[in-house]
């Protein structure tokens, strides 16, 4: 497989962009390293371990760490088909965008609105998880009050950060990198090194999950590598605030990629070595083993500046998070699809960012907050919809990737996998046809709700999606391009050949 330079290379940004359609609107501020800290940060390993380090060991014991490896390779495939498409669309919002002009309005439509919702419970959920991280610095007992204080608090300084423009964004994208890769990196090393307890041999050890059939036990477990390997698309969401973004975004989804990978693997590998009691974690006794881990192996300050990165990597999450949505959300209204599209889709003319998007994409996760301190039972409930539902979105751009390539289409921005093109697409779509499945299996506690609620929030959110799309018909006010990655190649291809 060879990444290479196309025809397209000799086309300036704005040139670029006006080949597409589009005029900028953003500033392009943002460098290479801003665009992986901004993916980083979202996928944030240490946030996937930490929300899922006790239930992916209670599931399936320590072999779930090969999850890790799984799914990072096949969403490198899904990575590196959507950097094909990027490359030739370098327009704010990813999926919205990249759907429409694979296949069409109604069909990016529906594949949209199911990202936007997931998105939207993913900041909620991430929220959630760092008001424990938060409770436990200040030395506050965790209750549903405690929680939705602080998970709010994230949200609101997540979203002052944001208001701020997109420099700031991208600063603090790159502080909470050097968070990550302290608080993940650089514990996990430490772990391995100076505080090994227990043998590599447990990694293969089921500790008697499955009762004699393991394979159920690793499937159920995979939720630890599925959660933790989206975020690489948010380099794509902010491509047009990118200098060279047909270059540099595809560079950026895949080191994300790798990069969070081996760093999710040194963590999980290092708080599974370091365990002083992982029976007990594998058993269930212990559902929040990692406070306890770190406690055990750096004392009570180590522990307590671990927290201080780690409640600074989870307001670049929330912040990363909150800027993927509200691209999202803007490049949807600027093409008038959404209620209040002229409102949604408002540039501030201060910091060029899309404040009132960006408003939605924090205080409807506020609302949710609201309704896990209702009920505290549905923040893994909402966070295994959050889940499915970017699976589904992503394998939306996968699909319609591989139905333009079967009609003809020849990927035309610098980067671009040539005769390999087709055969990744393949697995990447196969891959993710899996990976849904796998989020779909319902749950075996008995109760219909727990059960099947990563069906029913993908049911709800498609229905009311549908009565939307057939009632208001919102893809009658648009008329931006749809459908046209043959005759844009074709169109990138002839500039570049009349610039050169």
């Amino acid at each position: 497989m060879s990444v290479k330079s196309s025809e397209a290379s000799g086309l300036e940004d704005a040139e670029h962009l006006a080949v597409l359609g589009y005029e900028g609107t953003y500033k392009r501020s943002m460098s290479l390293w801003g665009n992986i800290a901004l993916g980083f940060t979202y996928l944030s390993p240490l946030v996937a371990v930490y929300a899922l380090f006790a239930f992916s060991l209670s599931i399936g014991g320590p072999p779930s760490v090969f999850w890790i490896v799984i799914v990072g390779a096949g969403q490198l495939l899904v990575a590196l088909v959507m950097g094909e498409v990027v490359s030739q669309f370098p327009i704010a919002g990813g999926v919205y965008p990249w759907s429409r002009r694979l296949w069409g309005k109604r069909y990016a439509w529906m594949a949209a609105w199911i990202y936007i919702w997931a998105m939207i419970v993913t900041i909620t959920s991430v929220a959630e998880y760092g008001s424990g991280f938060v409770s436990s610095l200040f030395g506050v007992t965790v209750g549903p009050g405690t929680t939705l204080m602080f998970a709010v608090a994230l949200l609101l300084i997540a979203l002052v950060l944001n208001l701020g423009g997109t420099k700031t964004m991208s600063r603090v994208a790159r502080i909470g990198l050097a968070a990550e890769l302290t608080g993940v990196v650089g514990l996990g090393i430490y772990l391995l090194i100076f505080q090994r307890k227990n043998d590599f041999s447990v990694f293969v050890d089921s500790f008697g999950k499955g009762d004699g059939n393991y394979l159920a036990a690793f499937v159920g477990a995979a939720l630890v590598g599925l959660f933790m390997f989206y975020g690489f698309e948010a380099c794509g969401d902010v491509a047009e605030e990118v200098v060279d973004p047909s270059r540099r975004v595809p560079r950026a989804m895949y080191l994300t990629i790798f990069v969070g990978g081996v760093s999710a693997l040194v963590s999980y590998v290092g708080y599974v070595l370091a365990a002083p009691d992982l029976a007990a974690i594998v058993s269930g006794e212990d559902a929040d083993p990692i406070p306890g881990i770190l406690e055990s192996s750096l004392g009570v300050v180590g522990a307590k500046v671990f927290l201080v990165v780690a409640c600074v990597a989870f307001i670049s999450c929330v912040l990363s998070l909150q800027a993927a949505a509200s691209r999202l959300l803007h490049s949807f209204a600027r093409d008038g699809m959404l209620p209040g599209s002229t409102w949604l889709s408002k540039i501030s003319p201060r910091t060029q960012v899309p404040a009132n998007a960006l408003l939605v994409a924090s205080f409807v996760p506020i609302l949710l907050c609201l309704l896990v301190y209702v009920r505290p039972e549905s923040l893994f409930q909402i966070t295994a919809f959050a889940v499915l539902g970017i699976y589904v979105a992503f394998q939306a751009v996968v699909l319609a990737a591989l139905r333009q390539r079967l009609k003809g289409w020849k990927p035309a921005g610098p980067f671009n996998l040539g005769r390999a093109g087709l055969i990744v697409n393949i697995a990447a779509l196969a891959y993710g046809i899996i990976a849904v499945y796998l989020l779909l299996v319902p749950g075996d506690s008995g109760d219909f709700i727990s059960d099947y609620i990563a069906w029913i929030g993908l049911g709800v959110v498609v229905v009311t999606g549908g009565i939307y799309l057939i009632t208001a018909r919102p893809d009658r006010k648009s008329d931006a391009p749809e459908g046209d990655a043959i005759e844009v190649a074709n169109r990138i291809r002839a500039n570049a050949r009349v610039d050169s």
